[in-house]
This record gives structure tokens, C-alpha cells and sequence, in this order.
């Protein structure tokens, strides 16, 4: 393990152990209570669950049910708890995503102002942390180093970026999920549309008073370009004219994105006799979004194979660090990994009698010619209908539910 981290910032492999058990103890210390209490401060009590969940080391059930055995005997968890409430957004964002498809990278409505009225690249002042503006430039450095951010910064980040420096929210979005050891592109991009007006009602905005109460002191802006009323805010926001960068100081290198699993990881394309090898044979597929062991019941010769897509990491590369996070997890389960397009998994599994792996968006129509798909492990009951807001999805998939426990 320690050898696999050896080129990749300390903090995502210290902080979030690439492992089963380290989620498992992450649910474990989860406290409904403190969470619900001080979640939105960026030094709260939140569940840092966020990039196990991605990844399919853990499901929501699972954490709904660890959480569940230890609230103490005789209370009980309300299905309308913060707790179960954020646990839905991430069930919502699927939602959306199973009935826009690639629809959830297109604006949804019009924003604030024309679409070819914002810049079409995310400014080097911002990528680089060195705006001048505190709040922002923490955030990046965080990112940077630790590969998560807090859902507040996030807020806080993209409404800097659209709405006081006039960029499209898809440039950012795009930016932003490249570099999230949890990124998802159906939770980033809708929320960056949501930030952005144009997956909502109106545009988020902050000030550097709502900074000052929910973020540690280096994060503060007094003098800032975000130290001012809402309404000034908003006209910006609304206005032709976006503010200057305030660009100073050395500000942080931003990490390279790789579309190719970096040198090192032992992911290769599958071999010339892979097909004839597998003939016969069952086979369970591993990938960066179910990275988790296989279902009990399987035949004793299932043979797990973990597989990367070349076509998904070629339009969403990834920086080293979170290849090898995701590598190490994988090779826990799968110590042969491929590394393919499309044609060369189903050339590679042609022989297989069945091959199954576990359904996800971001690869669907990469696995659907070569694997038998299960649906993932679902929380919230199915809603077909597609619901414009979540407020109107959670109140059809919570409808008649007392307590948390009703979910599972």
C-alpha cells in the first residue's frame, strides 16, 4: 500500500484509507445528532462517506443501516433527518441523471444571463489559488491536497466562479469533477446548474459574512470582492460587467490530469489468449464505481476481473493521485486489471459463459455489450415519473414513511 502512494499527496491515502473497512469505520463514528447540528461549518461533523460512496466501496443502504445500529436503543431516526435528507440528494442526482442522460451537461433553463455572455475557460488566477480573494484560493489549495472539499466551499467556489467572474458553470463543473476524489458527474454538474440559476429558481450567492460563520479564520474575506451586500452581489451576478482578477502571489500548481492509468499500477490490456483463457468460465467485473467484493452466490471458479475505460478516462481523466486511490481498492479485489476500450472488453470476454458487474452511468453503455448489468443497491423506493426539483422527488419517495428504518 505504501508503495502505491509514494508519488501521491499523503492526505488522500492518510485521511481515506482506499478500503472497505475504513468506510466501514467512517460509518461507524457517524453521529445523526452532531451532523445535523453543525454540517454545514467546514470544521463540522460530517461524514467525510462521500468518495467511499462514489466508488461503490459502500452503498447508502450500508450506511443507513451502520448508522441505524447505533442509535441507542428505544430512539429512533426520523426519515426526515438531515442526515437521511443528504443521503436523498445523492439518490435524486441519479435520479436526474437515469432520465437526462447526457442532457445533465446542458443548462436546463436559461440563468442569469445569456449563455455566450460567460467566458468559455476557467481563468489560470483560479486554477492556480492565487485570486487574492481568501475564501476561494483556500479552497482550491484543499482541493489540490486533499482531493475533497467541503460541500459548503463547493457552493462557495462556484458562485465565485459563475456569477462574480462570469464563467460558464459547465467550464468549472468540468474542472472541478477532474479533480474531486468524489467526483460524480451527476452530483457536480447539477449542483454547479443549481449554483448557476439554471437548474433552479435563482442563483446561489454568498458573502464574506456567510464565509466568516461557517469557515475557520484563514478562510475569511473581510476587504474582499465577496465582502458585500447581497444586492450588490446579485447586480454583478445579473450585470455585463464581471469583476477583475485580483491575481497575486505564487498561488499552487494545479495537478496533471492523466486519461491513462499512471506508470506503475500494473493495469494492462488484456492478453492475445484472454478470450480462449476465460472460455467457460464466469466473470465478475470490478470498476471504479462498484469497487466492491461480489455477491455472495457466485460459482466457486467466478473469476474477478477489475476494468478501466479508455473511453471514459479519455473525456474525464483523472489526476495520479486519485488513480491510485482507486487502483488500490481495486487491486484488493481484482488483481488483474484491464485497462481497454469497448472492443477489446467484449473481444476479451467473448468466450466468458456469463459476465456480470454492477450498473452504473458513468459506464453503462461501455459495459452493456460485454456484462450483464445489476441495478446497485437502492435506498429510496423507485420513482418513474421524472421530478424537476428535489423537493418534489423526496416528497414521493419519503410519502407515508415515519422513520428512517422504513427504508430498508
Amino acid at each position: 500500500m505504501d508503495d502505491l502512494f509514494a508519488d501521491a499527496p499523503p492526505a488522500w491515502a492518510d485521511a481515506l484509507p482506499p478500503t472497505h473497512s475504513a468506510a466501514l469505520e467512517r460509518i461507524a463514528r457517524v453521529r445523526p445528532a452532531a451532523y445535523a447540528r453543525t454540517r454545514n461549518h467546514l470544521d463540522g461533523a460530517v461524514t467525510g462517506l462521500s468518495p467511499y460512496l462514489t466508488h461503490g466501496l459502500v452503498t447508502l443502504p450500508d450506511v443507513l443501516r451502520g448508522v441505524l445500529a447505533r442509535v441507542p436503543a428505544g430512539e429512533a431516526l426520523d426519515v426526515q433527518h438531515k442526515l437521511v435528507f443528504e443521503l436523498g440528494w445523492r439518490a435524486y442526482f441519479r435520479h436526474a441523471w437515469g432520465h437526462l442522460g447526457d442532457a445533465i451537461l446542458q443548462s436546463r433553463h436559461a440563468g442569469p444571463r445569456p449563455e455566450a455572455a460567460y467566458a468559455a475557460s476557467l481563468p489560470a488566477d483560479i486554477r492556480e489559488a492565487r485570486t487574492g480573494v481568501p475564501v476561494i484560493d483556500e479552497a482550491v489549495r484543499t482541493l489540490y491536497a486533499t482531493g475533497t472539499l467541503h460541500n459548503h466551499a463547493r457552493l462557495w467556489l462556484a458562485s465565485y466562479v459563475v456569477h462574480l467572474r462570469h464563467v460558464h458553470w459547465r467550464a468549472g463543473a468540468d474542472w472541478l469533477v477532474a479533480h474531486l476524489l468524489d467526483g460524480d458527474l451527476a452530483s457536480n454538474h447539477l449542483s454547479w446548474q443549481w449554483v448557476a440559476g439554471t437548474g433552479s429558481a435563482k442563483p446561489y450567492l454568498f458573502n464574506a459574512d456567510n464565509v466568516a460563520r461557517h469557515a475557520p479564520a484563514r478562510w475569511h474575506s473581510p476587504g474582499s470582492v465577496v465582502d458585500q451586500p447581497y444586492e450588490a452581489l446579485e447586480r454583478i451576478a445579473r450585470g455585463a460587467q464581471a469583476v477583475a482578477s485580483g491575481a497575486c502571489g505564487a498561488g499552487v500548481p494545479e495537478p496533471a490530469l492523466l486519461g491513462a492509468p499512471p506508470e506503475g499500477l500494473g493495469v494492462r490490456a488484456p492478453a492475445v489468449d484472454t478470450a480462449e483463457r476465460l472460455r467457460g468460465r464466469e466473470v465478475w467485473l470490478v470498476h471504479p464505481w462498484a469497487l466492491r467484493a461480489p455477491p455472495a452466490g457466485l460459482p466457486a471458479h467466478t473469476v474477478v476481473i477489475g476494468v478501466y475505460a479508455r473511453e471514459q478516462h479519455a473525456a474525464w481523466p483523472w489526476p495520479e493521485a486519485r488513480w491510485r486511490w482507486v487502483d488500490a481498492a481495486m487491486a484488493a479485489l481484482a488483481p488483474e486489471r484491464w485497462w481497454c476500450d469497448a472492443d477489446g472488453l467484449a473481444a476479451a470476454l467473448a468466450g466468458a459463459a456469463r459476465v456480470r458487474s454492477v450498473d452504473d452511468p458513468h459506464l453503462t453503455r461501455w459495459l452493456l455489450r460485454s456484462a450483464q448489468l445489476d441495478a446497485p443497491a437502492a435506498l429510496f423506493p423507485p420513482v418513474e415519473r421524472r421530478c424537476e426539483s428535489f423537493s418534489q422527488w423526496w416528497s414521493r419517495t419519503t410519502r407515508s414513511l415515519q422513520q428512517a428504518v422504513d427504508l430498508l
